[in-house]
């Protein structure tokens, strides 16, 4: 298994952060979306919000490559329509590379590692 972290802001604007916020509850994201993640090597995905800062978690099976894998989430149904959505909510971080929409983190600890 492996493990990503990435981060992405969100606009900082109470009402599009509760609006994201709303998208993402289990009863209004679309279902293309989750089988989307989920035929891509994704077996687990969480994001967590500090004020308008994301964190996402990704646990994949080995194969998953974050660029090849992201790239064909992308062609699947409704994935392009959902993230020119989510475009409306979110910017990206200001040290992101080029073409990098989600930063990926850097770890740098590892309790288990010691």
């Amino acid at each position: 298994m492996k493990r990503f972290c990435l981060a992405l802001d969100l606009k900082d604007d109470e009402h599009l952060i509760a609006e994201y916020e709303r998208y993402h509850q289990s009863d209004v994201i679309w279902p293309e979306i989750i089988a989307g993640i989920k035929q891509c090597n994704v077996l687990e995905m969480e994001i967590y919000r500090n004020g308008n800062r994301l964190m996402m978690i990704l646990e994949t099976n080995d194969t998953f490559d974050l660029a090849k894998d992201f790239a064909l989430m992308a062609t699947l149904p409704r994935q392009k329509e959902w993230a020119e959505l989510m475009l409306t909510f979110q910017q990206r971080l200001p040290f992101a590379g080029e073409g990098e929409h989600w930063a990926l983190v850097k770890q740098i600890f590892h309790l288990n590692s010691l």
